[in-house]
């Protein structure tokens, strides 16, 4: 797959201040501003996860965090999975998500990863192996899902699962 953005992975340590000012910016366009979602973002879980960035042409466009096991679930995690505005209908997320998992895989070997989705994206996580493996719920007046992407003996093509 040919990557469209350049791509940083940082421990939060290692984010320099404009790094981390971009990050949270773009969590806060998204997840606050455009999503209509009073929370708080900043819940003192990025201080134990690495942060991949996406970056093309000095914009961050792309973002996730690598979540350890036992940060957010027994198992390794994405979150804060987030295309900016600008970035989106280009295929930015597929990348996205194609890396995110990569990053899982090089930190945490193979392992089940399991996500907090919103419950409109099941579909598109779905095309990456995840399937739904909790009930409903509501987070912040917004319907999520827990999803649970098993170890994959499939391989991926074009970043979705395929036989």
């Amino acid at each position: 797959m040919e990557l469209k953005l350049t791509w940083s992975v940082r421990e939060f340590d290692e984010l320099t201040n404009e790094e981390l000012y971009q990050l949270l910016r773009l969590r806060s366009e998204v997840f606050v501003v455009e999503q209509q979602c009073n929370f708080m973002d900043m819940d003192n879980k990025d201080q134990k996860c690495r942060h991949l960035l996406g970056w093309k042409d000095g914009d961050l466009l792309a973002y996730s965090r690598i979540v350890p096991p036992g940060v957010s679930y027994e198992f390794p995690s994405i979150g804060r999975i987030v295309v900016s505005g600008k970035g989106r209908g280009l295929g930015l997320g597929v990348e996205l998500l194609n890396v995110s998992i990569a990053q899982v895989d090089k930190f945490f070997g193979k392992s089940v990863i399991r996500i907090g989705a919103q419950l409109y994206l099941k579909r598109f996580y779905g095309l990456f192996g995840f399937v739904q493996s909790g009930e409903v719920y509501l987070e912040d007046d917004i319907e999520h899902i827990e999803m649970t992407r098993e170890i994959q003996s499939k391989s991926l093509e074009n970043g979705y699962v395929t036989n």
